[in-house]
């Protein structure tokens, strides 16, 4: 399987998001994620993101109890600065609590070194430079090898940048949700940052599986922070525009996922190279499977210009977030 580099590191062309195992999407079962983070590297991926937030920390305790043995087969990836306290999600990217998360991320991920270090959510009381700055201490401790961004604009990533090389921009991205291509996507290009898109499949949108908010259980986050496209109208008419793809799908012989990751994988920046890397999350093995093999699917630059036509945002009903979440995003000032 061919990789792709963030920074020093070389990765699977698709990643694995490990959120839903302890976070997010209702509940889970240790043993098949334990049994689906093995296999998932035995059929290809190398490259596995977690973070504080997740299960305030039980991501990480899983992925260093699934793979004690293996920490050399896999970039692992961790995220600071977003956790919950007394229930509710709080932003702190001071220097010291960045500092400190990083030393429980260690503890938890039983490793010596993170290989890629994201600021989860910028906050907006701490200039970045000083996040970034306080992470940049941490890579020549040795403590972690790249930086990363998550949910940032175009302007903050220019501005970290002057203080440290960032390695990736971690943000949503997906048929359905085209922010990036405003100004990040540029912005990564010119400055050697790789993109990684989160929810590439629209939070399971695109694998046709979805049901409205209504239907899904407590603690999912498609009930809450991301219910405007999962509220039962909206969904009703979004679902609608998965009907030409299904076309396109099996044309090329594959799932509806498996169209959505290879479409990702196959969009060229400027320079006509192919550099995302989508991280798909999942909590069932058999979807990590089908994910994977995306990989092989290969679209044409013209079939992946279609498909953007087919659905973008223009097209869909319904915010990526709620009303408040959209507000305190700072990838979300792209749009001005």
């Amino acid at each position: 399987m061919d990789k792709r580099q963030i920074g020093s590191l070389s990765v699977s062309p698709i990643g694995l998001g490990c959120m839903s195992m302890s976070h997010g999407y209702g509940p889970s079962d240790e043993k098949t994620s334990i049994q689906l983070l093995n296999e998932a590297l035995d059929v290809g991926y190398n490259f596995l993101d977690t973070a504080t937030m997740y299960g305030g920390g039980k991501n990480e305790e899983l992925i260093a109890k699934a793979l004690k043995t293996r920490r050399q087969e896999y970039v692992l990836a961790s995220k600071c600065a977003l956790f919950s306290k007394d229930g509710k999600p709080t932003i702190d990217g001071r220097p010291e609590t960045i500092k400190a998360q990083c030393e429980a991320s260690l503890r938890r991920l039983n490793t010596d070194v993170i290989d890629l270090y994201y600021l989860h959510r910028l906050d907006p009381k701490v200039p970045i430079e000083e996040s970034v700055g306080a992470l940049s201490q941490l890579v020549s401790e040795g403590k972690i090898r790249e930086i990363g961004l998550s949910e940032v604009s175009a302007d903050s990533l220019r501005r970290a940048s002057d203080i440290h090389s960032i390695a990736a921009v971690q943000s949503e991205y997906s048929l359905w949700t085209r922010l990036p291509e405003l100004k990040m996507l540029a912005a990564c290009e010119a400055l050697g940052t790789t993109f990684v898109p989160f929810s590439p499949l629209g939070r399971q949108f695109f694998t046709g599986k979805a049901q409205e908010a209504d239907k899904l259980t407590q603690g999912d986050i498609r009930t809450s922070n991301a219910r405007p496209r999962f509220e039962a109208d909206a969904f009703a008419y979004n679902r609608k525009l998965l009907e030409p793809l299904r076309e396109v799908a099996q044309e090329f012989n594959c799932s509806l996922a498996q169209l959505a990751l290879a479409w990702i994988i196959a969009l060229p920046n400027r320079a006509g190279k192919q550099t995302l890397v989508p991280i798909p999350g999942t909590k069932h093995i058999e979807y990590m499977r089908e994910n994977i093999a995306a990989a092989n699917v290969h679209l044409p630059l013209e079939v992946a210009e279609y498909l953007s036509g087919l659905i973008h945002d223009d097209k869909v009903v319904g915010a990526r977030y709620n009303e408040a979440q959209m507000k305190v995003m700072d990838s979300e000032r792209d749009r001005d």
